[in-house]
């Protein structure tokens, strides 16, 4: 919790396992912690942003209608953690998260599921865990996006709540302008509701060949995926790179019978499938939210392009730098990672166009002259962006 922000815009609930008995101190010692105030959840409780909230002794901890329920006695032994998510699940749908820290037996497995399920997002603890036969069977599962040390939670945390951030209210009626409504993922995927699947892929895994139906519109959730096409000569171009919050597949909306592009998983992706006649339904209902979604589809295609142009008329060394600061997402400040995922040479000379030879010239020189850094992964410095302002 110390080097957790104070100010995410996310409420945080500690489900711990206690004797009936116990008398907890985890409210006092988590207080020494933070500086966000520290609960301890009853009924009827509101859920407050930037507070902090433990279950008591002897009480299964439940949600309804943004409030916690307390049930007492609980219910079961070693169940409060998948109660609780179960409960998450159903009240914040795609926006519940949902982390599995040091612990014994298989409590929270199923929570974890069921937040998986509505589109959330779910954690476990890695190796350093003193006790971890609880985040080993959620992993053990398939059901956990992330297993990080409690430190990289909390970083991860950070920026994933940089997209909940409320935005300021209007001053008529306390409405938000409509001019200022951002186009939101997850409450997109809350409208489709049970029309999606979501579905882990692992590095190089195919999503869907060119040629095959477009049924489906796709949505990345986590990772990063490269769009590919073959020529009749057979002939393969690298044409665009997709990241978190990006659509894909959306030709199907206009009538699109063949997927035109072959996508592949360039990272472990978690992507979520979109049934297309749930897609249509929800556009047409809300020409509202159909406006906001055309324009996060139009601003996508729009980088695009400019990869494409790019391309087609810088220099080798600058279409490198490019996509190094594509896949660190700079320009994205909320969604920024200064060290991206591991990413072979050849794979980089395929996505601009050049000779593995080429890419490791640039490579070193920019290692060099301090624009980039290896150690583990590939770290990316903003003045790489000078190769793209000063060519």
């Amino acid at each position: 919790m110390d080097a957790l922000p104070s100010d995410t815009g996310m409420a945080f609930v500690f489900v711990s396992h206690l004797l009936p008995t116990a008398h907890s101190q985890l409210a006092q010692i988590l207080s020494r912690h933070t500086k966000m105030p520290v609960l301890v959840a009853s009924t009827v409780m509101p859920i407050r942003a930037n507070h902090v909230y433990v279950n008591p002794p002897n009480a299964d901890l439940l949600i309804e209608s943004h409030t916690f329920k307390v049930v007492s006695p609980r219910t079961g032994k070693n169940k409060q953690v998948d109660l609780f998510f179960t409960s998450l699940a159903e009240a914040l749908g795609a926006r519940a998260i949902g982390i599995i820290l040091s612990g014994y037996d298989s409590d929270g497995t199923e929570g974890c599921k069921r937040i998986r399920a509505k589109g959330g997002t779910t954690f476990a603890q890695d190796l350093s865990a003193d006790v971890n036969g609880m985040p080993l069977s959620a992993q053990a599962s398939g059901c956990v996006d992330f297993v990080l040390s409690p430190q990289e939670i909390t970083l991860e945390l950070a920026r994933i709540s940089r997209r909940f951030r409320p935005l300021p209210l209007s001053k008529k009626a306390g409405k938000e302008p409509k001019s200022t409504l951002p186009f939101d993922p997850l409450i997109f995927l809350a409208k489709i509701g049970a029309g999606h699947t979501i579905a882990n892929y692992r590095k190089n895994q195919k999503v869907f060949s060119q040629g095959d139906p477009a049924d489906d519109i796709f949505f990345m959730q986590h990772g990063k995926v490269k769009l590919t096409v073959v020529s009749s000569k057979g002939k393969e171009a690298v044409v665009g790179i997709l990241g978190t919050d990006d659509f894909f597949g959306e030709g199907c909306l206009v009538g699109q019978p063949r997927c035109m592009a072959t996508a592949t998983a360039m990272t472990n992706c978690r992507i979520v499938r979109l049934e297309k006649a749930q897609v249509v339904q929800v556009l047409h209902d809300e020409p509202d939210f159909f406006k906001l979604f055309l324009f996060h589809v139009l601003t996508r295609n729009i980088r695009l392009e400019e990869d494409l142009v790019d391309q087609l008329f810088h220099s080798s060394e600058m279409r490198l730098a490019r996509v190094l600061l594509l896949l660190a997402n700079f320009g994205n400040e909320a969604k920024q990672e200064r060290v991206i995922a591991k990413i072979s040479q050849e794979t980089l000379a395929e996505i601009i166009g050049t000779t593995r030879a080429r890419v490791s010239f640039f490579m070193n020189k920019f290692r060099k002259l301090g624009l980039i850094e290896y150690n583990g992964g590939l770290k990316i410095h903003s003045s790489l962006r000078k190769i793209i302002l000063h060519d």
